[in-house]
């Protein structure tokens, strides 16, 4: 059934098909008095009310005058994992590192202990939970890791549950497979052999089940080497996934230079990220995956993002929602800090976790803005304007949640 939004106070969208970087990240398309007209799901009008075409007989939805957006698109999570570590709560708060943790047997290494010994049953009703609640804050659209398995089994088991959640609700959902998260306790005196398991065993298991597009690994001090990160990404091309890259997030070795040598489709965190990798990843064009919300929850630097916009280079914001280090779904909360810690602009900020964050799970031609062809995903919202969006924090501003033209 046709469907017409009207009576839309303010509409805010970036435009195209690809990543917009420098200054056209903050180039929006806003209309005033707006309405929007969805044909079988797809947007077919997104103009002003006063032009909009011939909508007999079509469901109307009444905006109230509101801000109405894109769907929200959250492109990095790590959706599928078993327990949580509020008891690392204490450790952090008495100053004890991120990596110091791992180290010690906690971290990541204790979410793989807690994911192994849940069913896929289990974690499936606890990805569903999350999802629900994502979709609650305005997410349309999310990327979804592994990494909590490390063993070909449990890795496969995390990539079939975010399959089954993928068909199973409203929210679309990319896959990446991040078996190179951390070494696991099993392989600890043997890491080569361990990379060796991922190159020989979990790669080929991934493709073979089709359940993945792309491949994933924490290049970082005392977990994957820039030499191993290479190794790993590059055969991972070869068995047809485009390379992801958790880069220079803690110290600055050289991240996200190996994410542009291996031309991955991006790369996250980056807090650490050089000069010279900042231009290597503009130049290939790649879209740099912010997360404000990690920053916070550990304390930590806030990633240059106003130095990446002047370098030309795409900005996307996310959740980085896990049990560790960012324990939130609350992608709004992502946006502020954007805007408050990043200082992003309102609106390169709506393109960061829209547009750009589109682009960087291979979906901007789909979803991200409210452009005729693209899928009818959008979020109504209790704000006059795209300024009060941001303005205001600690409050779920959503108001009704449409995807595909449908509302959820």
């Amino acid at each position: 059934m046709d469907c017409v939004l009207t009576n839309i106070g303010t509409l805010c969208t970036p435009k195209g098909k690809t990543a917009l970087r420098g200054e056209n990240q903050g180039n929006i398309l806003t209309i005033c008095d707006a309405a929007i007209g969805i044909r079988d799901g797809i947007i077919v009008y997104t103009g002003p009310k006063n032009e909009l075409p011939d909508f007999s007989g079509a469901r109307i939805i009444d905006c109230g005058g509101k801000l109405v957006t894109p769907g929200l698109v959250d492109a990095h999570t790590h959706l599928v994992f078993g327990g949580w570590r509020q008891n690392e709560l204490s450790l952090k708060l008495a100053g004890v590192a991120y990596l110091d943790i791992l180290k010690s047997g906690g971290g990541i290494l204790r979410t793989v202990e807690q994911t192994r010994a849940a069913c896929e049953n289990e974690l499936i009703e606890r990805g569903r939970e999350f999802l629900a609640e994502m979709l609650g804050f305005g997410v349309t659209t999310c990327e979804a890791k592994s990494g909590y398995g490390l063993c070909t089994e449990d890795e496969l088991k995390q990539l079939r549950v975010i399959r089954t959640l993928n068909e199973s609700q409203p929210i679309d959902i990319a896959a990446t497979f991040m078996g190179a998260h951390a070494v696991p306790k099993e392989y600890a005196d043997d890491r080569a052999g361990y990379i060796e398991l991922i190159l020989t065993e979990m790669l080929p298991a991934v493709a073979r089940e089709g359940i993945a597009e792309f491949c994933d690994i924490f290049c970082e001090s005392a977990v994957f080497t820039p030499d191993e990160s290479r190794l790993i990404l590059t055969e991972a091309k070869k068995h047809g996934f485009t390379p992801k890259i958790h880069a220079d997030e803690i110290d600055p070795i050289g991240g996200a230079e190996i994410a542009a040598e291996v031309e991955a489709i991006s790369a996250e965190h980056l807090i650490m990220a050089s000069d010279d990798g900042i231009r290597k990843m503009a130049e290939k064009e790649l879209v740099a995956v912010l997360l404000p919300a990690t920053s916070f929850y550990l304390d930590k630097p806030y990633a240059r993002a106003r130095d990446m916009v002047s370098s030309n280079l795409a900005v996307a914001v996310a959740t980085d929602f896990n049990p560790g280090s960012s324990p939130s779904l609350n992608i709004q909360l992502a946006m502020n800090l954007a805007c408050l810690k990043y200082k992003l602009t309102p609106a390169e900020a709506l393109t960061a976790v829209t547009l750009n964050g589109a682009a960087a799970i291979n979906r901007a031609n789909t979803c991200g803005s409210l452009e005729v062809g693209k899928s009818a995903d959008m979020v109504i919202w209790n704000a006059p304007d795209l300024d009060y969006l941001f303005y205001r924090y600690g409050s779920n501003l959503v108001d009704k949640v449409i995807k595909g033209g449908v509302m959820v």
